[in-house]
C-alpha cells in the first residue's frame, strides 16, 4: 500500500515532489500551500526587475526541459509561468490545497499528525505516513532592526511584498539594502523616482550578467533539434561547476573572479570616489556574488545617491544617519530573508516529544540536508546546507526528491525510518571539514550564516558529489524509528 504523503509548500521543491509521486503512480499525497497560488518565492517576489541569475535552461526541471524560454536569464513572470505549466502538464494542481497553512506536525509513534489552518482560522488535523517540507530558505522576509520604523509617515514595504498600488513616479525613495534583489529593482526604481537614495551597509561583488533574448529560430532549434537543449544545459552546468565552484573553494579561479568583478566596476563606474565605496573589503563569494549589468549604471545617475553612513533611526519623514537626515516619502526594504530559521514558524515535534526548535537551538542541520534522527519519515527539500552560490538549486532539489523516493519503498517493510545518530554525527564532521576550505568563513556577514557565524545554508562541495551522496541507498544511514 502506498504511503500517505503531506507536502508542505507549492514552490519548485513541493511541485517537484508531487510530480515525482504522480509519475510513480503514488497519488496518496496532498500539497499544502498557505498562499492562494503556487510558485513559492517566484510568486512572492514580483518586484520590478525580479529574475534569476541562473540561465533558464538550467533553472528548470531535468524531466521538463522547456524550449519556450524567451531569454537566457528568466524573469519572474516567465518562471512562474513555467511552474504553472508543470503543475498542469503533470496533473498535480488538483492535489494542492491552497490558502491552508501548516501550523504543526507531530509524530505520534507511527505517523505524523499534521494540523492546518484555513484562511478563516479553522483548524484541522490529519494523519500522514510521511511529511515532506518544501518551504525553502527564502520565504520569510527579514526586516531590519532600526529604531523608529513604525513612526515613518510615508509608504514602506519589503521587496518580497512589493506594493504595486504605490506609484513611485517622481517620489523621493529610500532603498535600504543592496543585495541581489535590490540590485535588480534599484535600476527600475531609479527610472521612475524623482530621487533615489540607496543605503549601503557593505558593498557587494558584482559581475556582469550576459543576458540575451532567444529569437524564434533559436527557440525552434531548441524544440526540434535532438539533443541541442540537453547539450546547452550540460554546458551551462559544467561551466558553473568547473569555473565558479573553485572560486568559492578558494581555488584556481578565485583571482579570475575577482579581476572580472573589478573590471566590471571599473568599466561601469568612472568616478573613483564612488568606485572606492563600491569596492568590497572581503573576498568574492564570501557573500553572494551579484550578477547584474544595470546596477552600477543606476548608481551613477545624477538623481541617485549612494549613502554609506550608518543608519541611526527611521524618522516620520525619512532616514537619519550618523552624518545627516534624508527626507523621503517611500522606503523599500531590500534586506533579504530570515534564511537560517528553517521551517519556522511551524511547530515540528518528533519522536519522544522532541521539538525541532530544541534540536536546532545551535543552528539548523540535517543529514544530506534532508532528514534528522528522532524525526522519522520527515524529509526536507532545500534544507540546511543545500543552498548553492554557483549553480542551480533545482539540481539540488531533484537530488533530494530522488533520495526521498528511494526511501519510500523501505517504509512498507520497516515502518517509519529515521537517520542513525552516528550517521548524523559523521555527516556533521564531514561538513565542518569541507566548510573550512570555503570562502564563506572569511569574516563577512551574509544570509548564509547564523548570528554566531555558523554557515547553515550552503553546500560546501561540488554538486556532482551531492548527487552521488543522495543516490546512495537509504541503508545503512537509516534505521527503523525507535531502534537503538
Amino acid at each position: 500500500m502506498a504511503p500517505s504523503v503531506a507536502i508542505v509548500g507549492a514552490g519548485f521543491g513541493g511541485l517537484c515532489m508531487a510530480i515525482r509521486l504522480e509519475r510513480a503512480g503514488i497519488r496518496s499525497y496532498t500539497v499544502f500551500e498557505k498562499a492562494g497560488d503556487l510558485g513559492g518565492t517566484w510568486r512572492d517576489n514580483s518586484y520590478p526587475g525580479a529574475g534569476c541569475d541562473i540561465p533558464s535552461h538550467l533553472y528548470s526541471y531535468s524531466f521538463e526541459k522547456y524550449s519556450s524560454w524567451s531569454r537566457r536569464y528568466p524573469e519572474q513572470p516567465e518562471i512562474l509561468g513555467y511552474l504553472d505549466h508543470c503543475a498542469d502538464k503533470y496533473h498535480v494542481r488538483g492535489k494542492i490545497r491552497f490558502r491552508t497553512e501548516v501550523r504543526r506536525a507531530a509524530f505520534d509513534g507511527s505517523a505524523w499528525r499534521v494540523t492546518t489552518a484555513a484562511e478563516d482560522g479553522a483548524e484541522r488535523t490529519e494523519r500522514f505516513d510521511v511529511v515532506v517540507m518544501g518551504v525553502g530558505q527564502l520565504n520569510r522576509p527579514r526586516m531590519p532592526d532600526i529604531p523608529g520604523m513604525s513612526d515613518f509617515e510615508g509608504v514602506s514595504f519589503h521587496s518580497s511584498r512589493w506594493n504595486h498600488e504605490h506609484d513611485l513616479t517622481g517620489r523621493r525613495v529610500a532603498v535600504i539594502g543592496n543585495g541581489s534583489s535590490a540590485a535588480q529593482f534599484i535600476p527600475r526604481v531609479a527610472e521612475r523616482a524623482g530621487h533615489l537614495s540607496v543605503f549601503q551597509r557593505t558593498p557587494n561583488w558584482v559581475i556582469p550578467k550576459p543576458d540575451a533574448t532567444f529569437g524564434p529560430l533559436v527557440r525552434l532549434a531548441f524544440h526540434y533539434v535532438p539533443g541541442l537543449q540537453r547539450a546547452y544545459r550540460e554546458w551551462i552546468y559544467r561551466y558553473a561547476e568547473g569555473t565558479l565552484y573553485p572560486a568559492l573553494a578558494q581555488g584556481w579561479s578565485e583571482g579570475m573572479l575577482k579581476q572580472r568583478a573589478l573590471r566590471h566596476l571599473r568599466d561601469q563606474v568612472p568616478d573613483p570616489e564612488l568606485r572606492a565605496r563600491l569596492t568590497p573589503g572581503y573576498p568574492p563569494g564570501c557573500k553572494r556574488v551579484v550578477i547584474d549589468s544595470s546596477f552600477y549604471p543606476a548608481l551613477t545617475r545624477p538623481d541617485v545617491s549612494l549613502v554609506t553612513d550608518k543608519i541611526v533611526r527611521i524618522t516620520p519623514k525619512g532616514v537619519e544617519t550618523t552624518e545627516g537626515s534624508y527626507e523621503v516619502d517611500t522606503i523599500v526594504y531590500g534586506t533579504g530573508f530570515r534564511s537560517t530559521e528553517f521551517l519556522a514558524p511551524m511547530e515540528v515535534i518528533g519522536r519522544d516529544g522532541l521539538s525541532l526548535e530544541q534540536r536546532w537551538k545551535d543552528g539548523a542541520e540535517a543529514y544530506l540536508g534532508i532528514s534528522l534522527p528522532a524525526f522519522p519519515n520527515l524529509f526536507m527539500l532545500y534544507g540546511p546546507n543545500t543552498n548553492l552560490g554557483h549553480n542551480s538549486i533545482i539540481f539540488m532539489i531533484e537530488c533530494q526528491v530522488n533520495h526521498v523516493m528511494a526511501c519510500l519503498p523501505y517504509l512498507a517493510g520497516h515502518g517509519p525510518i529515521e537517520v542513525r545518530p552516528e550517521a548524523m554525527a559523521a555527516w556533521r564532521r564531514q561538513l565542518d571539514a569541507a566548510m573550512a576550505r570555503m570562502v564563506w568563513g572569511e569574516g563577512c556577514r551574509s544570509w548564509y550564516k547564523t548570528a554566531d557565524g555558523r554557515v547553515t545554508n550552503n553546500w560546501p562541495g561540488p554538486t556532482t558529489l551531492y548527487r552521488r551522496l543522495t543516490a546512495r541507498p537509504p541503508r545503512p544511514a537509516y534505521r527503523s524509528a525507535g531502534a537503538t
